[in-house]
């Protein structure tokens, strides 16, 4: 079980296409099975907004973050092994694409400065 992804980042702003100027794409097929996907946060930070969340048709995860200027915030995905499958990272009021999730259940955690904010569990099916 594994995560199959393309990461691609553009700046986030009010009104703005997350999807415009997208860049640094890795892709692999067989996406378009995908029929939900469904996150739970388990943690939930007061002083950063962290969202992760489908498209409307279900079949690409955004992951975007908000907080205080100039902070990074990186992404871990594990699968329920605990394997590290996937990791990306983005900066304040950005938001990333992940597209060809394979099906299966993971576990998330996003960090900044070495600090864990949130976690939780992600399922595709």
């Amino acid at each position: 079980m594994g995560l199959a992804f393309s990461a691609q980042s553009t700046a986030f702003a009010a009104g703005a296409n997350p999807t415009a100027g997208l860049h640094h794409p890795y892709s692999c097929p067989g996406y378009d099975t995908i029929h939900s996907i469904q996150v739970s946060k388990a943690q939930k930070s007061k002083k950063h907004k962290i969202m992760l969340y489908p498209d409307a048709r279900q079949q690409v995860l955004f992951f975007s973050a908000s907080g205080e200027e100039g902070k990074v915030y990186q992404l871990f995905l594990f699968d329920m092994d605990g394997r590290l499958v996937s990791q990306t990272r983005i900066r304040n009021r950005e938001t990333t694409v992940l597209t060809n999730i394979s099906e299966g259940n993971f576990l998330f955690e996003v960090f900044t400065d070495d600090e864990r904010i949130e976690n939780g569990q992600l399922t595709v099916r």
